[in-house]
């Protein structure tokens, strides 16, 4: 028996509209994926528009978070994206209340790290960013973590312990010119020239033109004489 074209259209339709539907239910906005169109308009200088996709990423993971108050990916997005808008409170009171339902997300907790510190709380920041370093060594924020690790020891006056902190963080990611200044200023503070000048040397391949690399640099050079 053959069908009529057109009636195979209206079964074929019937069979595959459920599946669209469906699909159509659970797709939901990517919090991530506003971040990270946030994150890249950032660094083009373009804040005003990456505002605009941090706000949408934070509505996108406090509704979910509404949804599903033991939505982790949604703390860690949201704690991100206000970390971005400087918003330190903010990151701390959203991360206190993820780490409430799962004190081990570290993701969140290297994130409340930074906050600490930008909220000049250095021993909350300090704890944090130990306790992150020693639970995930091989994180993906791992040489971030030893970088404000150093930064702490530094504004304390630890300078040896600041050199080993940064020496560490310039081994994981040897690619910032800026680490490695910080590396020669330690270095230079604790009297240790030879290595200053090498730290300082590194910052100035990396970035010729860095100013204050090029006059650590001179000012070790003298001293080591």
């Amino acid at each position: 028996m053959r069908i009529h074209p057109a009636l195979f259209c209206i079964a074929f339709l019937l069979i595959i509209n459920p599946v669209f539907s469906q699909t159509g239910q659970d797709a939901r906005p990517d919090a991530l994926r506003s971040y990270r169109i946030g994150r890249d308009l950032e660094a083009r200088d373009r804040m005003d528009e990456a505002n605009q996709y941090y706000n949408e990423a934070a509505r996108i993971c406090m509704d979910e978070i509404t949804r599903n108050s033991a939505s982790m990916d949604s703390y860690t997005v949201l704690t991100w994206t206000l970390q971005r808008q400087r918003k330190y409170s903010d990151v701390i009171a959203w991360g206190e209340r993820g780490l409430r339902i799962n004190a081990n997300d570290y993701r969140i907790v290297e994130t409340m790290g930074e906050a600490y510190f930008y909220l000049d709380r250095f021993d909350d920041s300090l704890r944090s960013m130990q306790r992150y370093v020693n639970s995930v060594p091989q994180g993906e924020r791992s040489s971030v973590a030893y970088f404000f690790i150093g930064e702490i020891f530094r504004l304390q006056g630890k300078f040896h312990r600041a050199d080993i902190a940064y020496t560490t963080a310039v081994r994981l990611d040897p690619g910032s010119a800026l680490w490695w200044y910080r590396l020669g200023s330690v270095r230079e503070s604790a009297g240790e020239f030879s290595p200053a000048m090498e730290a300082y040397q590194r910052a100035l391949r990396l970035n010729p033109n860095y100013r204050e690399a090029n006059e650590g640099l001179e000012r070790s050079r003298r001293s080591s004489t």
